[in-house]
């Protein structure tokens, strides 16, 4: 009895072992086909190169209580956030305002042209003396005077007389038309003075600007939040703004974490590397308006990323980090960020509170963004291409917002996918790309390779992201999607 039962129970034991591990293959199998297919964690984008799983990453995430936002609404709070941190302006010389947000109303201080001018060398005439010249019978006009730009014309247009005309002088009084010099010919009066032969006739108006055709006096020449460019600057100096009020430009703080991080002129040692990610953001704040400082690296440890951050407060209007913002057991940021969330932080729950510090969105879910002590902080993944993304997403829009630009979120187009990214995600997923535009006139977005979130090989050749839908297919070659343009 016993044996047989010892015997039946180690046989039901195997069978149930091998079953079991049967199931467990299988379930394991079909777990990980569906993990793969869905969720892959922030870890599979190159973070540490496993594929965690979505469950896997509810747990991380539940640790710290994090709850996903959709990019659209975290990029909401950070502009109002910025709203409340407006800078102010500043009068900056003319020469200098290329670039900047106008933070005044421009106006034109006078009517343009301010007076009537002539389009073109020729003759100033009335239209009646030449009305029925031709090649063959041309007009004859007595030359009473000649005018130069910048000059005035001393002798009046009458009939039966004409006033040699340049470019962009004053039109004589009198005259009602500008003939072109290729329309005429020299010649002589019996006199002896100087004539000219008309031979073709002239509508009233012909090549002659009148004045206040562009712009009358007062009339708005560009609002507040307008991006100043080159053709502003040339209606700013016609008009005599010698100085122009413009949105300031915002200081900011950059700060790489993680303990592997080298100087970039320091040589390469085993298992660290050069800090990239710091020169990339402070190029990045420089295209967008701002004034990058500089703050180095720090290790993971959260006295001395504490005591660096607060050395600087004084002197910059926003704070950037790169690094530490996961769930590592070395994620600085994390801690500080969880600090706040759980009002550790000494302050008023308006001065201290948490944005988002999760983001429906691949790569660079972790990116998380807090109000620290009144002051806008934005924590960027450590990994390259999810900080190159998170930037342009999140940093760029508050940079511009700060100066007082009136349109602070990225410009979208529509481009036709040219290669399938057929890999699911549970979030959006941008993608580098290139843009091509074909010969009918549309757009094809080109994802570039190496575009993990560990890689940089093709961060310098992004003309744009591809914004790659959530779900299960991802999208094919030809689908139609929308595409942020990388400035």
């Amino acid at each position: 009895m016993t044996e047989s039962g010892e015997s039946s129970g180690n046989m039901d034991m195997a069978n149930r072992g091998e079953a079991s591990e049967g199931i467990e293959k299988a379930d394991r199998g079909e777990a990980n086909e569906g993990i793969e297919k869905a969720d892959r964690g922030e870890a599979s984008e190159g973070i540490d190169k496993t594929d965690r799983g979505e469950a896997s990453e509810r747990k991380q995430m539940s640790r710290f209580k994090r709850q996903a936002v959709k990019v659209e609404e975290a990029q909401q709070r950070l502009l109002a956030a910025a709203d409340g941190l407006a800078l102010g302006s500043e009068l900056v010389p003319l020469r200098a305002i290329g670039g900047r947000w106008l933070a005044q109303t421009i106006a034109a201080t006078s009517d343009w042209p301010p007076f009537a001018r002539s389009g073109l060398d020729g003759y100033a005439v009335r239209a009646a003396d030449i009305a029925s010249a031709s090649p063959g019978t041309p007009a004859t006009l007595r030359v009473v005077d000649s005018v130069a730009a910048g000059e005035l014309a001393l002798a009046t247009v009458q009939k039966g007389t004409a006033v040699r005309i340049m470019t962009g002088a004053a039109v004589p009084k009198g005259a009602d038309a500008v003939v072109m010099l290729e329309q005429t010919a020299e010649a002589m009066l019996a006199d002896g003075s100087s004539a000219v032969l008309i031979k073709h006739a002239a509508a009233a108006g012909q090549h002659i600007a009148p004045q206040g055709e562009e712009f009358r006096l007062g009339g708005a020449l560009a609002c507040p939040g307008t991006l100043v460019r080159p053709g502003h600057v040339a209606l700013l100096a016609t008009f005599g703004y010698a100085e122009v009020a413009v949105g300031k430009r915002p200081r900011v703080a950059i700060f790489a974490t993680g303990s592997e991080l080298l100087a970039v002129e320091a040589p390469l040692a085993p298992g660290q590397i050069r800090d990239s990610n710091s020169y990339m953001v402070a190029a990045m704040v420089e295209q967008s308006g701002g004034v990058a400082v500089m703050c180095g690296s720090l290790e993971d440890k959260p006295d001395a990323v504490e005591a660096a951050l607060a050395s600087v407060w004084d002197d910059v209007d926003l704070i950037v980090t790169t690094g530490g913002v996961s769930v590592g057991d070395f994620d600085v940021m994390s801690d500080i960020i969880r600090s706040i969330k759980n009002n550790s932080v000494s302050g008023s729950e308006d001065a201290n509170r948490v944005l988002f510090d999760k983001v429906a969105m691949r790569p660079g879910s972790p990116t998380s963004a807090v109000m620290l002590n009144g002051k806008l902080l934005l924590a960027l993944s450590g990994n390259p291409g999810a900080c190159f993304v998170g930037f342009e997403l999140f940093v760029r829009p508050v940079l511009l917002r700060l100066q007082g630009a009136s349109e602070a979120l990225p410009r979208k187009v529509r481009a036709k996918l040219r290669t399938a990214v057929n890999k699911p995600s549970p979030h959006d997923r941008f993608v580098r790309t290139t843009l091509i535009s074909t010969e009918d006139g549309s757009l094809h977005a080109d994802p570039l390779a190496y575009s993990k979130s560990s890689m940089m090989a093709s961060i310098a050749d992004a003309e744009g992201l591809a914004i790659i839908p959530s779900g299960s297919r991802g999208a094919e070659a030809g689908d139609m999607i929308e595409v942020i343009i990388i400035p």
